[in-house]
């Protein structure tokens, strides 16, 4: 969002005490979101000389913009919104702010809450929390993420930033930039979300400080094992001026403990394969099912840090930094039954979906076989972690304005990853055991929860039948880190009848991402390889489980009737037979772990030109934006293993002290530039209404966990093939975008109406794909040789990433805010409403629900909207939204792998209330989920077909804030 130098200037010559947008350093409201300057720096305190017209001068709109942040006297909801009218009126991009009185009023969960109340934005919720953001129908991946000016690391081991990260009381404002602009950092294809903390200059006194603590109470967290109903929310910032205003230090402090609460159904998915049952039917089988209690608690802390020295009027420097630590520790306890498909024989009673996947029926096994109902004890439990800091400089003279920012971020993430399964057997402890024979009736019910029964029930919570199989742990641990460069100039032009400014500028990042596969089993599923020779649990029986080490637990609610079960600890089972699970790279055993581990090196090198236009007389109105073009050049490779076999590879020695020669260091990768150019034009029709037109070239990196170097091998019939699903040989997702719309604005702010139209053409998408009789050795992949010709192998299958044909997105976007609608007691009373309606020609092929269908574009709901009624009077504020999104297909459910499902339509309401006892404090209400909406998955185009069903319980917050 650009706003022009004089009007800045005297916005705050009108006494503003609020950061003026999303900037490239919080040390400075004049800094933009992408890193340019925007050339407006003059202090608050050089407002006279600033805000003086000049000879030529364009200081109309301008002094409109004064005018009307100045005047805004409302509290509460109605000021959020007054302010973010006004930066969006002015904005010379097509943009949606919130601001700090919207966001830090009464907080949300995160950042990524307050966010969904904006048009075309929507979230994914993970655990029941808002996270992923996507917007205009393109998932995260497609977006690009800003915390005062620099990039975001990530922690979901991919692009897309997972936004319950950051506190939405650390953050000041956050602006979601819909158009681009050549000053605009490269990714943002859906979109660039730029978030800023705060600037202690621009505190209201001298000295400030805000404490908020409220206790919270979930709903659901006693029918969950291992979740406590209650937890809080502590934050704390302090500001300070010092040395006549020209020092400033802030400091922020943020807490959250919470349950982590989830009841789920699972549906397991298919294979794709047909299969005849013994009635005659053909039929899609699927793994199994499960029902799971998801239990833990959240602890999330967020630090920032702000310190801001005007050395003297025209030179500024600047230092922050932002620290977000989660813990997110996850158990999910209950039952799995497996293995469906590939025992057709044991099927009976069998009830197919519309599309012959099977969605009910029996499951008879006579024991010793690879069918159980197995009783689970996983641990998904997460440490993640982002900083971003850096230092700043700004030095304004006369029309030059230069801004230098030198920042690192990095990111961390590790689950732990623990598999555990316990069955019922014959003989436990004996060398002859085996499983007994089970019996499971089971029916989906589509998107609510279905029904299971087992034969013999009380078998699984007898620890004289029940034995643990296997304790598996696989931990996904990522490293994601940038060291950032930007300088930027802007030289202003005050008589030029065409241009107020013209702006350069330089940016450079090194970005390091790192994975890492470790791996620890002991034991088998189903306990079939005790007795194979050869295989890695060999030898390693069932394990008796302690009294101690288990607790019968059963269902309440819409679970109720479901088998109970033993709720397991599995590392006390392996404690008391004198096993200690530690995991390592196993290239022997588990050689995926050090395929699927690696390193992917990205360097960004930009230049971008820009002219920002201010036009007084263009067929008889005014007509501003910028018009400009940016160089970007990507260089990205990457480091890994490739399995070449017959020992042609170099010693590599894995963590249990097994060396192999079958592996080869490899290093592929690629460089690419672009030009990409933009407009941005705005013509102002009246004082109250005006049209924007906007055109980009834009593009976003590959995901960046899909360009690992890694890969496996096989020989076949003289073929060498090779197996991965990554390729850094990736091109980037390019796209053209243009936006058309219109705004009319209600006087005094009060409100706006809007509606505008979007098409974005995108070149390719990233898919999966296999290759016959691919070229190798073009590709710069080694073939290795075969020893029975003396030469390389011929080229076999690759499976791998490519780029697939890519597909427009269209849409259309609509806004309404209004308050002041009735005069009296009910003028604190307003309204925001939004919706919009995006659709695709893009398809993905998926069999995870039996027969091929295809699916949307991952993030893609059709119909997004929002609505919120808000209400201030005196000290009292209150705010009741919801939120809807239609279905979307994504891949963040998990099993082994990530699986794309398709996510049902939900509405998520809230409440959120308060009272201002005195000037100091407040008393303030929440209540999240206020009708505890499931997230409902499905595989393919079938609904019948259950994925996932998650209930997560209603929030209620209570507590108090106080200020000084």
């Amino acid at each position: 969002m650009i706003l022009k130098r004089n009007v800045l200037a005297l916005a705050l010559a009108s006494g503003l005490c609020f950061t003026a947008g999303i900037h490239a350093a919080p040390i400075d409201t004049d800094a933009k979101a992408d890193g340019a300057a925007a050339g407006n720096a003059a202090p608050a305190d050089q407002s006279t000389q600033t805000a003086t017209a000049q000879p030529g001068d364009k200081t109309k709109q301008e002094e409109q913009l004064a005018k009307s942040l100045s005047t805004i006297t409302v509290t509460g909801y109605n000021q959020g919104m007054e302010k973010a009218i006004d930066y969006q009126r002015y904005s010379d991009t097509i943009t949606n702010v919130i601001t700090a009185a919207d966001i830090g009023g009464l907080p949300d969960q995160s950042i990524a809450d307050a966010l969904t109340r904006l048009p075309g934005v929507s979230a994914e919720r993970i655990a029941g929390q808002a996270s992923q953001i996507n917007i205009r129908g393109l998932s995260g991946n497609f977006i690009q993420t800003t915390l005062n000016g620099r990039e975001q690391p990530s922690t979901s081991g991919s692009n897309y930033i997972q936004f319950d990260q950051y506190p939405s009381e650390l953050i000041n404002m956050a602006t979601v930039y819909k158009s681009s602009q050549s000053s605009l950092i490269t990714g943002g294809v859906g979109g660039t979300i730029a978030m800023e903390t705060a600037n202690p200059l621009n505190a209201p006194k001298e000295q400030n400080l805000n404490i908020d603590a409220r206790g919270s109470y979930n709903s659901q967290a006693n029918d969950v094992a291992g979740a406590n109903s209650t937890g809080y929310r502590l934050s704390a910032a302090w500001q300070g001026k010092f040395l006549n205003d020209t020092l400033g230090v802030g400091l922020g402090v943020a807490q959250m403990y919470q349950p982590h609460v989830a009841e789920q159904f699972v549906g397991e998915a298919s294979d794709g394969n047909l299969v005849t049952l013994p009635s005659g039917q053909q039929a899609y089988l699927t793994q199994g099912l499960q029902v799971q209690q998801n239990g833990g608690n959240e602890r999330r802390t967020g630090e920032m840090a702000t310190v801001v020295w005007k050395a003297t009027d025209e030179l500024q420097f600047g230092a922050d930094a932002f620290y977000s630590k989660f813990k997110d520790t996850s158990f999910g306890y209950g039952f799995r039954s497996q293995n469906i498909y590939g025992n057709q024989s044991l099927v009976s009673n069998a009830v197919l979906g519309p599309y012959g996947t099977m969605t009910g029926g029996t499951i008879t096994s006579p024991g010793g076989n690879n069918f159980s109902n197995e009783t689970t004890a996983d641990n998904y439990t997460t440490n993640t972690s982002v900083f971003s800091g850096g230092l700043n400089m700004k030095w304004n003279h006369g029309p030059w304005h230069v801004d230098t920012d030198l920042s690192m971020s990095r990111a961390t993430s590790n689950e732990i990853n623990v598999d555990t399964t316990a069955d019922p057997y014959n003989n436990l402890g004996a060398a002859n055991q085996s499983l007994m024979a089970q019996s499971t009736t089971y029916q989906l019910a589509g998107r609510q929860v279905g029904s299971v029964s087992f034969g013999n029930p009380g078998v699984y919570t007898n620890l004289n039948d029940m034995g643990l199989s296997r304790y598996g742990v696989y931990p996904y641990i990522y490293h994601d880190k940038m060291k950032a460069f930007r300088t930027d100039v802007k030289y202003d032009l005050p008589n030029n009848a065409w241009f107020s400014a013209v702006e350069a500028g330089v940016y450079l990042n090194n970005h390091t991402y790192n994975a890492d596969r470790q791996v620890y089993v002991y034991g088998s599923e189903w306990g079939t390889d005790y007795s194979n020779p050869g295989s890695a649990g060999f030898n390693q029986p069932a394990l008796s489980i302690p009294a101690s080490a288990a607790n019968v637990r059963c269902w309440k609610g819409k679970f109720s009737g479901m088998p109970c079960f033993l709720q397991l600890d599995g590392p006390a089972i392996l404690a008391a037979h004198g096993i200690t699970a530690n995991p390592v790279k196993d290239i022997h055993n588990n050689s995926w772990s050090m395929i699927q581990s690696g390193s992917v090196d990205e360097q960004t090198r930009d230049l971008y030109f820009q002219g920002d236009i201010d036009a007084q007389e263009v067929f008889g109105h005014e007509l501003t934006g910028n018009v400009g073009i940016r160089y970007s050049h990507q260089k990205q490779y990457s480091n890994g293993l490739q399995q070449v076999g017959n020992g042609a590879g170099v010693p590599i020695t894995d963590g249990n002290g097994y060396t192999s020669t079958d592996y080869a260091p490899l290093n592929v990768g690629k460089t690419y530039s672009d030009w990409l150019p933009s407009v941005n034009l705005v013509y102002h029709l009246t004082e109250d209404d005006q049209m924007r037109f906007s055109a980009a070239k834009v593009l976003a990196r590959p995901p960046i966990n899909k360009m690992l170097a890694g890969s496996g091998s096989w020989v076949s019939n003289g073929q060498y093939n090779v197996w991965g699903g990554t390729s850094p040989l990736l091109d980037p997702l390019r796209a053209f975008q243009w936006d058309l719309g219109y705004e009319h604005y209600f006087d005094d702010s009060s409100g706006v109406i809007s509606g505008g139209v979007f098409y974005k053409h995108i070149d390719s998408f990233v898919q999966d794909v296999t290759y016959n009789n691919f070229d190798f050795a073009a590709a710069g992949i080694p073939v290795p040789t075969d020893p029975s010709t003396g030469k390389p192998y011929l080229n076999g299958q690759y499976q791998t990433s490519y780029n697939a044909t890519g597909g427009s997105v269209k849409g259309l976007e609509m806004s309404l805010s209004k308050n002041h609608i009735f005069p009296g007691i009910w003028e604190g009373l307003g309204v925001q409403a939004n919706f919009a309606l995006t659709t695709s020609n893009v398809r993905n092929p998926n069999n995870l629900g039996g027969a091929e269908a295809n699916l949307s574009l991952p993030g893609l709901s059709k119909r997004v909207a929002s609505a919120a009624v808000f209400y201030d009077y005196g000290p009292f504020s209150a705010r009741v939204s919801g939120n809807y999104r239609s279905k979307f297909a994504s891949d963040t459910q998990m099993s082994v792998n990530n699986q794309m499902v398709t996510f049902a339509a939900e509405t998520v309401y809230d409440f959120q209330a308060s009272y201002e006892i005195s000037k100091q404090w407040r008393a303030v209400m929440q209540v999240l989920n206020l009708t505890n909406q499931p997230t409902r998955t499905y595989f393919g185009s079938d609904p019948s077909q259950t994925g996932t069903i998650q209930y997560f319980g209603r929030t209620t917050y209570l507590g108090v804030e106080f200020k000084l």
